[in-house]
Parts: structure tokens; C-alpha cells; sequence
């Protein structure tokens, strides 16, 4: 069944639309499992019903019509128990239900499998027989395998409208998709209102984004000016290959070459263009297609051709890329979307223009996530069946309360969310009220509210709203942006106008930490487990060449000043962290002593985002001036959770009792060492967090220039007495909902404070 099974998948990855798909799927598990009739069931969720999509074996004219409920029928009952049902004698069981409108004769054998997406039973695969047969293990194996594979199709058909119309096959071709929304992870809070640009990969053919266009004759001549350079590529390499490959080899450039003509797919394409598709858009569907089809036939020559076409149209697309690389246009209200956005994205946008951000990949805590949250920009990240290739140029809502992405709203939903954005705007105004008052609880204890920096339209923000400090300044965001390593005087300056900024506030400037998410594209990090991996301390202490350029510009940057700080970010034992701070010294000594630098030794701190770190507080303690908690990473080692896999970030939960725990030693222990403990995690910008945090015993907090004053407005409102009886009841609970759930509804019943938590109240989409 094996084979059947790889026959089956290539034959659905070369179909051209959803129905087709779903024909074929029908026709073929019917004929390998000798079966009368194999259909499929789709969850309509408006009508919260399955409906009978595609069937061999029954009726055609009952597509679309039959349906049934969770409590109707075998159907039925498959999607409510969200298991497999394999019956012999179907007739005898007590959901057995007939319908005469499908034509089928009653039958006695079923096996039928749900079709399950995150958790969610969107339809249900089954075979049925007039005569009694029991499907052994293997053949209910076979069908629950099928299933699965369909589960992902399914989500992607029902985000771009494929699905609907499917259920419904009378509605009209774009009307399912003109209005529609999609679910992510909410990272940074907010609504944005504006139109999608899409942020693609060069050369990825499946990345391309679908973009119409009024100019037919331009990117006609684009694409003709594209498959020249191609074909002249071609001839160049041929002429050089010539006397190093055999006739049978060089004779595949004649191929290539003519595969480009106006008679392959060159002709194919040229007429997708004047439909009015782009000439990109209109190559990478074509060459996708002739990909699948390859990649489908039975002879090995002929299958290995798909690798060919995919690098032909990686060459062509190359070329328009290159030609419409300056074409680019960001709009006032720009909306950026990418499938897997990162922070060089952010470089040829102008600041001003992005009202919000999203990704098809990633989660809360990805880098991504945490930079939308410094720039206070609405982010939604881990919009996994989001089709976003399909959505340039669209009017778009950004719910990034609750993680909705809205396309084509409605009017009276565009009103609605217009309505909230200009209620977060006056409560925005409000906050600016607050920036110059101290950060002191009701009953006097201050509480220092520092910031987390990298940009440095960031660290301006962070000065206008009244931080005390930065408590983070991420190093790496500098490395990031350019095409090398920086030179020492590069860092040099870019550090100095931090530590200038902010004097004579102390600047926590964390020494380079990438790997896990955050690679350097001149010096990547492949690696199965990259959070496991090589990262933060681990990079530089193996190449010092690195890490003892970085130091000599922190501490040159500040001389005049000493408000440096440096924290060593991913220590997981003492033996890392001395050999860094002998390498610390050294760079010390070279430059007061032996250069003649004159400038206090900076604070040396350590960061505590290893599990194994929590329980070696004292013995880092007695090594550093300071400890800072990153509770991002620490949450995600403590819970074995991936931060940016959207299948389980529902998993990933700062409030966990595990994660409250680990947080009340570290706090516990740094006191008895009498070591200073702030925490630069998202955490500490949360206002429930927050308040857990201070009621600990936290005096120092370090987040996001966008959640400095609601953490202030809600610390001035509180006693410290208060905070700390939430954590003793928190500490009592142990479920991470229950904990949730407590503090906000504890915090809900005291006037002024709830909106502080949740300032804005999205519309129901109902």
C-alpha cells in the first residue's frame, strides 16, 4: 500500500484545483481498497454540518446537498469521537442512517476516518461496501494515513475560498474569497487598517505573490527581456561545457532552450499574462504545474526533468526579480506579509508606513514578535493556512488582539475596528500623560522600569516615554543589518550613540547572541536543534576573534561615560561563564593598561534563561555585578516548547507554575548573595506579569518601549502588599489558566485597572 500511497499523493500535488484534488482522492483509495463507494464529508462551519464534497460511488447530484450533524448518521459519529469507525454489520448499529437522495443501496461494511487540523475535525474520509467485509489493520491504516495528508490541503482549500466553493458549487468563483479571515498568534497587540504588500523570498517559485496587473504589454516585454538573458545564460554555459561534457549532456542546453520558445512554455505563459496576471506570477504557477507533472510519471529519466524545469524557472524568475526590484511600492497604510518575515525586511521600509505586521510562520516569542513589540507595531505571527502569496495589494484589517487577519472587510467591520483604533489612540494619549511620573506603587516602593533596544527609532521612543535604563540592548540587530561582521569602530559608534543617548542611565548591552532563530546570513548556523544547538555564548566563546573585537568596542564606546553594562546571554554552567569573564579582563587590561584607556570596569552580568542556571544562582551570583532573567527562552526550555512552531505555542505560557516556580529561586537565591536581578523577558511588559514579578520581590523590569507606560499606569495603582498576595494565591493554582483567569478576574473588579490589561475590545465578527 505503500506505493498506492505515493501514487496517490503525487497524482493530488499535480491537480489543478481543489476539486479535481478531491475527485481523485475519491477514485483512487475506492479502487485500491476494492471498495463500492468512497466519498468525502466536509465541515461546513457556518452550518456547523459535514456535507457530502465529492463521492465515487453515490449520486453526483448529491454533492453539495446531503448533509449531516455530529449527531447524525456513522458520519456523524466519526467526527464527534475524532476516531476511526470500522463496522461489519453497519445496518445493526444505532447511528446507522440511510439516505435515499445519495442513490446508495444499503450497505453493511464502512470504515470511515476523520480528517483532522489542529485539533479541529474539518471532514471525514469513508469507504463503504454493500457486503458484509471486516477492513483489516493495514487498509484502516491506509485510509487514516490518507486523511492525515488531506488535513493540510483542506485548511489551505478553506483559507483561499476553495473549500466553500466546494460546498457550495453554485457560488461564484472570487465571492468566497472577496471576504474572509484568518487565524495567527497575537504578538504584538494593536489594529492596523491598510493595504497588503507581500515580502517573497528571491527566486522561490512558491513564494511568488499573485498580483494582477493593467500593464499587459509591459511585463510581456519583461518576461520576453527575462527569457533573452535566460537563453543567453544558457548558450554562454554551453559554449563553455562544450569540450567538458559528453553530446548526450550538452544536448540538454538545446532543451532548455527551447522549452523557453513561444511554442513551450513561453506561449503558456505569455497567454496567462494577458488575462492580466503578472509576468512572475504567470511563470511560477506554469513552471509549478510542469514541476508536478514530472515529478508524477512512473520513469525515472522523465521524474528526474522536474529538477531541471525548477532550475529553469528559478533562472527566469532571477531576472524578473532583478527588473522589478525598484518597482517596489510601500504604501502610507502598509501592511507587510511575508511567509517567514524577518528583521532585514524592515530596511526598505519607511517606519511611518507600516501600520501592521504578519507572518505565516514563527510565533509569540520569535524575533520577529519581540521587534514588533518594541516598534509598537501590531504583529500576528504563526498564520500558518494564511494565503499569503495570494493577498498583495488587498484591503486588509489586523486584529492583533486576537489574532485576525481580515480580508475585504465589510464596511460596517471597517467601522467597527476604526472605531477601536481611535479609542486605542486616545487611550495611547492618555498613557503619555503618566511618562513623567515616577514608577511607584501605592504603598512607596519604587519599581525601575527599564527597556529593551536594538533599533534606535526604538531607543528615542524608549527616552520619550521616561525609561530609566535599558535593560537589554540587543547587539545582534546591528550584525543584522549588514552583509559582513562590523568592524570594531562600526560597533564602536553604533554603541556610543546608545550608551550617549541614554547617559547617565545604565545601558545592559547583551554581547552577541545568535543561533536558534536568529542566524546571520553571511555566517549560518545549520543544525537539526538549533535551540539545543550553538547559540548566544557558546558562538562566541569558540570564536573570540568575534566576541574580543565586540568587547573592545563596548567598552571604547564608553569611556567619558561608564554607563555600560554587559550581560552574557545562555550560560548553562560556571565553566562558560569563567571563561568569558577571564576574556573580559583581558580586553580590560589591553586597554587601560597597555593602550592607556581611561574608564571604569563595565558591570558584568549573566543572563538566566537555562534550566540548569536556576538552580546555580549562588555560585553565579558570587561571579557577576548582576543577573537578568530572560524568561522567553527560559519558558520555552522549562516547557519543551518550540517558541516559533505554531503547532504548539497554544503550549507556550509565561504564567505556567512551573516557569512562577523557577522564577521565585532565582529571586529567592540572588537575595541571599545580595546580587541585583532584573528581568528583560517579555514578561515584565506584561501588566499581569508585571505584577507577579514586583509581588516576587523584582524591583528591576526591563521590556518594550510600547509597554512601559501600562506598566507604569497599573504598578501606581497597586499596593506591593497587593501584588504579593496574588502571587502567595498564584502560587496555590495549578493550572496556568486558572492563574490567568484568577489575576485578571481578581484585577477586573477594581476600578481604572482592567483597561490597563486589555485596553482594547475587538468586534465580533459574528
Amino acid at each position: 500500500m505503500l506505493n498506492s500511497l505515493r501514487s496517490i499523493l503525487q497524482e493530488v500535488n499535480s491537480a489543478s484545483d481543489f476539486g479535481v484534488l478531491l475527485e481523485i482522492i475519491v477514485k483512487r483509495v475506492k479502487a485500491v481498497m476494492g471498495t463500492s463507494i468512497c466519498s468525502v464529508y466536509l465541515l461546513d462551519a457556518k452550518q456547523d454540518t459535514y456535507v457530502l464534497a465529492a463521492t465515487d460511488g453515490l449520486l453526483q447530484a448529491a454533492v453539495g446537498k446531503v448533509s449531516m450533524s455530529c449527531e447524525q448518521g456513522l458520519v456523524g459519529l466519526v467526527a464527534h469521537k475524532a476516531e476511526p469507525l470500522n463496522l461489519e454489520h453497519a445496518e445493526t448499529h444505532p447511528r446507522f442512517a440511510y439516505f435515499p437522495e445519495t442513490g446508495e443501496e444499503k450497505f453493511s461494511a464502512f470504515l470511515g476516518s476523520p480528517i483532522i487540523h489542529h485539533r479541529t475535525v474539518l471532514g471525514v474520509l469513508v469507504v463503504q461496501q454493500q457486503q458484509r467485509r471486516r477492513f483489516d489493520e493495514s487498509e484502516e491504516a491506509f485510509l487514516v494515513t490518507i486523511a492525515a495528508q488531506l488535513a493540510g490541503i483542506i485548511a489551505h482549500a478553506d483559507a483561499t475560498g476553495e473549500l466553500a466553493r466546494a460546498l457550495s458549487p453554485g457560488l461564484e468563483p472570487d465571492s468566497a474569497f472577496s471576504q474572509a479571515h484568518y487565524s495567527g498568534l497575537a504578538s504584538a497587540p494593536g489594529i492596523g487598517i491598510g493595504i497588503a504588500v507581500v515580502v517573497a523570498p528571491a527566486a522561490d517559485l512558491s513564494a511568488v505573490p499573485r498580483r494582477l496587473t493593467h500593464d499587459i504589454e509591459g511585463e510581456l516585454a519583461q518576461f520576453r527581456d527575462a527569457l533573452n538573458s535566460t537563453i543567453n545564460d544558457l548558450k554562454t554555459v554551453h559554449q563553455d561545457l562544450s569540450d567538458k561534457l559528453n553530446p548526450e549532456e550538452i544536448a540538454l542546453f538545446d532543451v532548455y532552450v527551447s522549452m523557453l520558445d513561444d511554442n513551450s512554455l513561453g506561449g503558456e505563459v505569455c497567454e496567462r499574462i494577458k488575462t492580466g496576471l503578472s509576468a512572475q506570477y504567470a511563470w511560477s504557477r506554469v513552471i509549478l504545474e510542469h514541476i508536478r507533472t514530472f515529478s508524477a510519471m512512473e520513469n525515472p529519466y522523465l521524474r528526474e526533468r522536474a529538477t531541471d524545469v525548477r532550475d529553469l524557472g528559478r533562472r527566469v524568475l532571477g531576472y524578473l526579480q532583478q527588473q522589478q526590484h525598484e518597482e517596489k511600492h510601500y504604501p502610507e497604510n502598509t501592511i507587510l506579509i511575508g511567509e517567514e518575515l524577518a528583521a532585514p525586511n524592515l530596511a526598505d521600509v519607511p517606519f511611518e508606513n507600516i501600520r501592521a505586521m504578519v507572518s505565516a510562520k514563527g510565533s509569540y516569542n520569535s524575533h520577529m514578535a519581540i521587534l514588533g513589540r518594541a516598534m509598537g507595531i501590531p504583529t500576528i505571527m504563526g498564520a500558518i493556512d494564511l494565503p499569503w502569496t495570494e493577498l498583495d495589494g488587498c484591503e486588509l484589517v489586523i486584529d492583533a488582539h486576537q489574532g485576525l487577519v481580515i480580508k475585504s472587510p465589510t464596511a460596517q467591520h471597517l467601522e467597527a475596528y476604526e472605531k477601536v483604533y481611535a479609542e486605542e489612540k486616545i487611550f495611547a494619549a492618555d498613557l503619555e500623560a503618566t511618562k513623567d511620573e515616577p514608577s511607584v506603587t501605592l504603598d512607596g516602593q519604587h519599581i525601575s522600569l527599564w527597556v529593551n533596544t536594538g533599533l534606535r527609532i526604538d531607543s528615542m521612543r524608549s527616552l520619550d516615554r521616561g525609561a530609566e535604563g535599558v535593560g537589554l540592548y540587543r547587539t545582534e540587530i546591528p550584525f543584522f543589518m549588514r552583509e559582513r561582521f562590523p568592524s570594531e569602530e562600526e560597533q564602536r559608534q553604533i554603541y556610543r550613540e546608545q550608551l550617549e543617548m541614554f547617559s547617565p542611565r545604565p545601558v545592559t548591552m547583551r554581547t552577541l547572541d545568535i543561533g536558534g532563530d536568529k542566524a546571520l546570513p553571511y555566517f549560518p548556523i545549520e543544525e537539526e536543534n538549533p535551540f539545543l544547538g550553538w547559540r548566544g555564548v557558546r558562538v562566541t566563546l569558540d570564536h573570540p576573534e568575534i566576541f574580543l573585537v565586540q568587547l573592545r568596542a563596548m567598552m571604547r564606546a564608553s569611556i567619558d561615560l561608564n554607563n555600560l553594562r554587559i550581560l552574557l546571554p545562555m550560560i548553562s554552567n560556571t565553566e562558560e561563564l569563567d571563561s568569558a569573564l577571564v576574556l573580559i579582563k583581558r580586553v580590560y587590561h589591553e586597554l587601560t593598561v597597555e593602550e592607556g584607556y581611561r574608564f571604569d570596569m563595565p558591570a558584568i552580568g549573566a543572563m538566566i534563561e537555562v534550566p540548569a542556571a536556576v538552580y546555580q544562582i549562588g555560585e553565579i551570583a558570587k561571579r557577576v555585578d548582576f543577573i537578568s532573567v530572560g524568561t522567553n527562552d527560559l519558558t520555552q526550555y522549562l516547557l519543551a516548547v518550540d517558541r516559533n512552531n505554531p503547532r504548539v505555542a497554544e503550549l507556550y505560557h509565561s504564567f505556567h507554575p512551573s516557569l512562577l516556580k523557577a522564577l521565585r529561586i532565582i529571586i529567592d537565591d540572588a537575595k541571599k548573595y545580595h546580587c541585583p536581578v532584573s528581568v528583560c523577558g517579555e514578561l515584565a511588559g506584561d501588566p499581569l506579569g508585571a505584577i507577579l514579578l514586583v509581588g516576587m520581590g523584582y524591583e528591576f523590569l526591563s521590556m518594550s518601549a510600547a509597554n512601559l507606560l501600562r506598566v507604569k499606569a497599573i504598578l501606581r495603582q497597586l499596593k506591593l502588599s497587593d501584588m504579593r498576595k496574588f502571587v502567595e494565591q498564584a502560587s496555590l493554582l495549578t493550572d496556568t489558566f486558572a492563574i490567568e483567569s484568577y489575576l485578571n478576574k481578581s484585577l477586573s473588579q477594581q476600578p481604572g485597572i482592567a483597561r490597563f490589561i486589555r485596553p482594547g475590545n475587538s468586534p465580533s465578527l459574528l
